[in-house]
């Protein structure tokens, strides 16, 4: 068997600078650039999610974002698909391959794969949407306290599909997942994991979300929502797109927006540190030494 294609996967926390860490990298290697985060996928949904600007990706290739609409469905599953086959089409052409993002799952099966799924079925998932969330998560607790540890208590889409694969199946899919291990490893994946001091990532947090405002993030929640693409919908429901919609619904004014947008985000940056922190191998680089943390990705990515 042939040596696997090498990719750079550089991953950490929310506001850390991975994206112009990773263009930058592309623009002295070649490199195409992959992002692995779970809302850059949508169109539409563009401030709030930090995408590359146009000009940057015209100027830098980038893929897996813009893939589908926010009311169709997507999971780490159909991305890691999709980010496997692109990877492998942007080596053929001879160009290195970077992943870059924050969304610690789609990374995680990009790299090592995902448990061949039990389909859903509509009468469960309908079942279990009629209940309180809390109820769900004590459920979950209850009978499968593995996922439940793993899992946000208000991540309501994998709360349900843990109940939903402990109903349908033998095993819990914790158990599922400890089998598998991610271990179908196509690539030979490098992690570099983009860290910042907690005062100074708080100041760029807050600092990024005043700006999503002055670009017009509330403009943009309430052009989805005209466009049919209702609060409820998850992909609406992420970090920024559900305080505007509290906003634009009269729930809160837009400071009290800002503020839970800041302190979401804050617990978002440190549910990704300990995500990555579990991942092996990977290596940490601080943001702020930018030439250095520079220098070691180029070495990461040449090394034989």
């Amino acid at each position: 068997m042939g040596e696997r294609p090498r990719v750079l996967a550089i991953v950490g926390p929310t506001g850390t600078g991975k994206t112009e860490l990773a263009c930058e990298v592309a623009r002295r290697s070649g490199a195409e650039v992959i992002s692995v985060d779970s809302l850059q996928v949508y169109r539409g949904l563009d401030i709030g999610t930090a995408k590359p600007s146009p000009e940057l990706r015209a100027e830098i290739p980038h893929h897996g974002i813009n893939l589908v609409n926010p009311d169709e469905p997507m999971s780490a599953g159909r991305y890691a698909r999709y980010a496997r086959r692109i990877a492998s089409e942007i080596g053929a052409r001879g160009q290195p391959v970077i992943l870059c993002g924050g969304t610690g799952l789609y990374a995680r099966a990009f790299a090592g794969g995902l448990v061949e799924g039990i389909a859903a079925q509509p009468e469960i998932r309908a079942e279990l949407r009629r209940r309180r969330l809390a109820d769900l998560y004590t459920e979950l607790c209850a009978c499968d306290p593995t996922s439940a540890e793993r899992i946000h208590p208000n991540d309501r889409v994998r709360i349900e599909r843990a109940l939903e694969v402990h109903r349908l199946g033998p095993r819990p899919l914790s158990a599922q997942h400890a089998q598998h291990g991610f271990r179908d490893r196509p690539f030979d994946v490098l992690w570099l994991g983009v860290f910042l001091e907690r005062d100074v990532l708080w100041r760029r947090l807050r600092e990024r979300v005043d700006r999503m405002f002055a670009r017009g993030l509330v403009d943009e929640v309430r052009a989805l929502h005209a466009a049919g693409y209702g609060p409820t919908l998850r992909p609406l429901q992420a970090i920024g797109y559900r305080e505007v919609g509290w906003l634009l619904a009269g729930r809160m004014s837009e400071h009290e927006a800002r503020e839970a947008i800041w302190v979401a985000t804050r617990r978002y940056a440190k549910r990704q540190r300990t995500w990555f922190r579990a991942e092996p191998g990977l290596v940490w680089v601080d943001a702020q030494r930018t030439e250095r943390t520079l220098e070691q990705a180029l070495r990461q990515l040449a090394q034989p």
